[in-house]
């Protein structure tokens, strides 16, 4: 699917408007499933619930931070607010693994000590609910996120997945009670959902982090290099050096660009505005593109297709691959492979 132009108003309201959405519903399915709990008495169903607190209240971080990564720069924050999503999708992971924590804390006692579960039939059917709306929500966020490029609403949509899948072990190991009246599963089951959902956890908690250092993104250079080698005029002889960071729904790259070394100011000049409006038009996002210009020395006369140079020395071979493996910053293991300008 299509993603939406960063940094529109539209955008922005998309992505407030499935926040507000994701908080709003959390609030409602966490009441239904305490309601739940009263009817059965069930540690599962406490476990499940317990979670969807921690739904509402990521989910209100998450709605924090998409409304003031949607502020644009100001002098202060000349680079804008978007790492704050990074925060909260970090902030939602360790919610996460502390969910799991106060389930087992909850359920150990029930696998030892285990009690009978009244109107288990009804509490079941409820679960059945907020399950099936809750997979509707987190697909959605998920979507969303991908749409707008936002990682607070994709993180938020995950962590809504893992609150189905709690809720679906618990409906299964409910269900298995009550066929056979082994009450210890209700403890039982709700500590093997709580180590299931610990993986998510700390997936978005690295996930965060990596993007917070700004790591090598292999994806997101690829989309830089194919757009550019799809494009690429005679003049654009080669890039290297390249870095690219995502911040919130926006894109910073910077690079170096080698272009004939007998152009004017000027016509140098034009290459870069192309280059930056080629990527700013093709990638959404990218609204920061910096571009340091180098002239080309002899070596790279095999590179170079352009007819009308006076000072080539060697004849033209091949254009270089603008492959994300190969145009990558120094200390990365691609620069390794490189020629070597500097």
């Amino acid at each position: 699917m299509e993603k939406i132009k960063s940094g529109t108003g539209e955008e922005n309201k998309r992505r407030l408007a499935m926040m507000g959405l994701s908080v709003g519903v959390s609030l409602l399915l966490m009441a239904l499933k305490f309601i739940a709990f009263l009817l059965t008495g069930s540690s599962a169903i406490l476990s499940d619930a317990l979670e969807s607190i921690i739904n509402v209240v990521a989910g209100g971080f998450g709605l924090w931070s998409v409304f003031l990564a949607s502020k644009p720069p100001d002098a202060g924050h000349p680079y804008g607010h978007g790492e704050v999503e990074f925060f909260s999708a970090g902030f939602e992971g360790a919610l996460i693994v502390l969910a799991a924590g106060v389930i087992v804390w909850e359920s150990v006692p029930k696998i030892i000590s285990p009690h009978g579960l009244p109107r288990l039939d009804s509490g079941l059917l409820i679960l059945l609910g907020t399950a099936l709306v809750n997979l509707w929500l987190g697909l959605s966020l998920i979507r969303a996120g991908r749409r707008t490029n936002s990682l607070a609403i994709s993180a938020d949509g995950k962590h809504i997945l893992t609150d189905v899948y709690t809720t679906v072990g618990v409906i299964a190991g409910l269900s298995l009670v009550q066929l056979t009246g082994w009450y210890f599963l209700d403890g039982a089951v709700a500590c093997a959902v709580a180590v299931n959902i610990v993986y998510v956890g700390v997936k978005l908690i690295f996930l965060s982090l990596s993007r917070l250092m700004r790591a090598y993104d292999p994806e997101l250079l690829d989309q830089i290099t194919s757009i550019i080698a799809q494009n690429r005029k005679p003049e654009w002889i080669d890039i290297h050096r390249l870095r690219a960071w995502s911040s919130g729904s926006k894109i910073h790259m910077d690079f170096h660009l080698i272009l004939p070394r007998d152009l004017s100011l000027e016509e140098a000049h034009a290459n870069i505005v192309e280059v930056q409006n080629l990527l700013k038009s093709r990638l959404p996002g990218a609204e920061d593109v910096m571009i340091h210009v180098e002239p080309c020395v002899d070596p790279e006369c095999r590179l170079c297709s352009r007819q009308s140079c006076g000072n080539r020395k060697k004849s033209f071979q091949n254009h270089p691959e603008f492959r994300s493996s190969e145009v990558a910053f120094p200390g990365s293991e691609a620069e390794k492979t490189q020629s070597g300008r500097e």
